[in-house]
């Protein structure tokens, strides 16, 4: 957002290096400022199809946590179930936050976010639990160490149905990913889940129900207490750290038109989960068969520290990447006259982001905050819906004519939350921006033409000037000025 040149025509043009995928629509004639009433997004429908697996997955993760709870409650007993529950849960806050977080630029529905924790906590443990005990059995069988199972059949069955929920949203809400940093959260969540349960188990059943049966409660909560730092409070990253090895091959998947990335990332990053999930269940089991402690020590500091912080810093820089998807994406609506420079620029970090929503409370209040967070948010998806345009991810004509008239609503919707703002700044002068320049009205009636800054930071909400008639490929041709 810094061009190299003093500001002139084709400033919009030099905003962004943004190839131009498929033709704008025209812009509209600006609108009066409506009534207090705030704006709302486009809302989108739910075909027969969609329902029908929404309820098919709703009763699976209903079906699957009656089962957990029934098989948690038979095996550790009423008391030590709750003391497990209640150690296990105690991270979770903590932990979605660090997703959350990670998720700020274009939030996911919350909707899909209890899916994926749902998902890892119920129907993955339920599925894990059965197949590590089947396993457990059957090398018990054949003479050969319980052991195995953890390292061989558990990060094999666990990481695949950690996976899968998101998998499901990336099948059937495709356009609900922006990228890498929506795989890192779905994956990373459903991970949480997954930990929770199984901490329930070390927990309630290990630390709590052991303890009590050989020597009593005070020695079970000393064994609660045990487990806790060590296998939350210091080793607490690992599932999601293992799973987010197939949340970045999601991802990637999730943004290119090649069929070929499509398949081969999500089985790349899957593989690299289950190698590193293996790696890190196989420690332990050689620390404990040769009796060197430095196994799982040099293990420790010289696998798991290194990818964690590794894993950590590429997912903060990918989210800083992806929250300047507005800056490459949407200065080709700048140049068509459907937002203004100042409106990009102050998009393109969250706290520009939130320097605005401050602006629109002082200016119109609540109804003001609300009214921007829409704006933001309609913009993200335009940005991310334009971006998909010009890689070419919608190849099928209906998608092609979804995509236009999902872009045409949120146009929609963004002049509609713009409006909300026109005219209630006592301190800004009444602007029109046409393409190229400003045309400001200023408090001594006089009118001037203004050049865009070179560095446009600040929010100014002008008026958008009508768009001639529209071109035989439905945008303005080059060059067009407005009045």
């Amino acid at each position: 957002m810094r061009p190299d040149q003093p500001a002139a025509d084709g400033y919009a043009d030099r905003m962004a290096d943004t190839p131009p995928g498929s033709p704008l629509p025209p812009s509209p004639a600006p609108k009066a400022p409506p009534a207090d009433a705030t704006p709302r997004m486009p809302l989108r429908r739910l075909g027969w199809r969609r329902f029908l697996v929404l309820a098919a997955v709703v009763l699976l993760i209903a079906a699957c946590a009656v089962f957990m709870v029934f098989t948690l409650g038979q095996s550790l007993g009423a008391q030590a179930l709750l003391i497990g529950v209640v150690a296990a849960i105690l991270p979770v806050p903590v932990l979605v936050a660090c997703f959350l977080w990670l998720d700020r630029y274009e939030p996911e529905p919350l909707k899909y976010l209890i899916f994926c924790f749902a998902w890892g906590a119920f129907v993955s443990t339920a599925a894990s639990l059965t197949v590590n005990d089947f396993a457990a059995g059957l090398f018990a069988d054949w003479g050969l160490p319980s052991a195995l199972t953890g390292v061989l059949v558990a990060p094999f069955i666990e990481e695949l149905t950690k996976a899968l929920g998101p998998i499901l949203l990336l099948v059937f809400r495709r356009r609900e990913w922006s990228g890498i940093t929506d795989g890192l959260v779905y994956c990373g969540l459903s991970a949480v889940g997954f930990a929770m349960v199984e901490n329930i188990l070390y927990l309630g059943g290990l630390g709590y129900a052991s303890g009590v049966d050989r020597y009593g409660p005070a020695t079970g909560i000393q064994q609660v207490i045990a487990i806790f730092i060590l296998r939350i409070l210091l080793f607490g990253f690992a599932h999601p750290l293992f799973t987010s090895m197939t949340g970045f091959g999601l991802g990637i998947a999730s943004r290119t038109a090649d069929r070929r990335v499509r398949v081969l990332a999500p089985i790349a990053g899957l593989l690299l989960a289950m190698m590193l999930h293996g790696t890190w269940n196989l420690l332990p089991t050689l620390t404990q068969a040769t009796g060197e402690a430095v196994i799982m020590l040099y293990g420790f500091l010289g696998l798991m520290v290194p990818v964690f912080f590794g894993t950590v810093g590429l997912a903060v820089w990918l989210r800083a990447w992806e929250g300047r998807l507005t800056e490459r994406a949407l200065p080709a609506y700048v140049s068509a006259g459907w937002l203004s420079p100042p409106e990009v620029a102050a998009l393109s970090s969250l706290a520009r982001r939130h320097a605005a929503r401050s602006w629109a409370r002082r200016v119109a209040g609540d109804a003001g905050v609300r009214a921007m967070r829409g704006y933001q948010s309609a913009a993200t998806r335009l940005a991310l819906l334009r971006d998909g345009t010009v890689r070419g991810l919608d190849r099928k004509p209906a998608d092609q004519e979804r995509t236009a008239r999902e872009e045409r609503e949120l146009l929609d919707a963004i002049t509609g939350y713009r409006s909300f703002f026109v005219g209630r700044d006592p301190q800004a002068p009444a602007g029109i921006w046409d393409g190229n320049r400003y045309h400001l009205r200023f408090p001594d009636g006089t009118q001037r033409t203004v050049d865009a800054p070179h560095e446009p930071v600040v929010p100014i909400p002008v008026v958008l000037a009508p768009a001639p008639p529209p071109a035989p490929h439905g945008y303005p041709p080059p060059g067009w000025v407005r009045p």
